[in-house]
């Protein structure tokens, strides 16, 4: 019975990890596309580089955004 619980958690944590992964390489894409159509004229690093605090706060966003895919996709 222990070898049952055992094989289903491990199977259950492959499809959580192959979720996570695909939203993952989803929600990078996304934001890659989205950089490259809205933000043409705007180099993040070279702003930060000059302390613009929206630069930050919109990359720290993209930071958190893509924590929360991989806490919410390992948690289930």
């Amino acid at each position: 019975m222990e070898w049952d619980f055992i094989s289903a958690s491990l199977i259950n944590l492959l499809i959580n990890l192959s979720y996570t992964v695909i939203s993952l390489f989803v929600a990078v894409f996304a934001l890659i596309t989205i950089d490259k159509k809205l933000l043409k004229d705007v180099d993040i690093q070279k702003e930060l580089k000059e302390n613009n605090l929206a630069v930050a706060i919109f990359s720290s966003s993209i930071l958190i955004f893509v924590a929360l895919i991989i806490c919410f996709g390992l948690k289930s």
